[in-house]
């Protein structure tokens, strides 16, 4: 009796530890979950703040904005198609250690910017202006660099996968028709002889067998019936 209580006790031990372990993991990825939501409400609530700057305000300030969202933009794309490429494709690894070195220098550029926005000296952030957009337009040209060549590897991967594929799918198909193959050597194979007896000798026809109906025929419903003759 007293083994059964101990086995019950530790039964009903690990089934709370794993009552609260799945507990545990199922916070943490509504956590996760909650957080991504509010990451990605936080960037278009920016994103949206930035276009307006860069068409609402002109000069420096909408020039700034332009470059924030461009930089952004660029690298939030390639990051995407990395991060979906490498699901499939285990060589993209590497390109994506060389994106996070880039991401690097992305985001102290985007600080860089963002600090700039607060800066009440427009006259020396105009100065800067051409050296940002150079900085600017070297981590976006790397950036779409990385991200045209992994999609640009992805369709030749594909293109490669439907070419074999129909090679296969013509192989299948010949495959099916093999009777077009068989009919002429068939033919061949019963050239020259004969399956009937002598011509003389006419083989009674075979019997019906299918019994007469004895039901009278009558027309379809469709025809019209036969006058009867009258006699004058």
């Amino acid at each position: 009796m007293e083994s059964v209580i101990l086995i019950l006790t530790l039964l009903f031990v690990a089934f709370m530890a794993l009552g609260v372990y799945a507990g545990v993991k199922a916070v943490r990825a509504a956590k996760r979950g909650v957080d991504r939501t509010i990451t990605q409400a936080r960037r278009s609530v920016e994103d949206t703040a930035l276009r307006a700057k860069s068409y609402g305000q002109p000069g420096v300030a909408g020039e700034l904005a332009q470059l924030r969202l461009t930089l952004r933009t660029s690298m939030r794309a390639t990051q995407d198609a990395l991060n979906a490429g490498a699901t499939e494709d285990a060589s993209l690894s590497e390109s994506l250690g060389l994106f996070q070195r880039l991401s690097a220098h992305g985001r102290e550029l985007d600080n860089d910017l963002k600090r700039l926005e607060r800066e009440p000296d427009r006259a020396t952030v105009a100065s800067l202006l051409p050296e940002l957009k150079e900085r600017t337009e070297r981590i976006t040209h790397s950036a779409e660099s990385l991200r045209w060549a992994a999609r640009d590897r992805a369709r030749q991967f594909a293109d490669d996968d439907l070419a074999a594929l129909n090679a296969q799918i013509d192989l299948e198909a010949g495959a099916l028709r093999h009777w077009t193959t068989e009919e002429p050597a068939a033919q061949g194979d019963t050239a020259g002889h004969s399956w009937s007896g002598p011509a003389d000798e006419e083989a009674p026809p075979p019997p019906s067998l299918d019994p007469a109906d004895p039901r009278p025929r009558t027309g379809y419903p469709w025809q019209k019936s036969a006058r009867p003759e009258t006699t004058n």
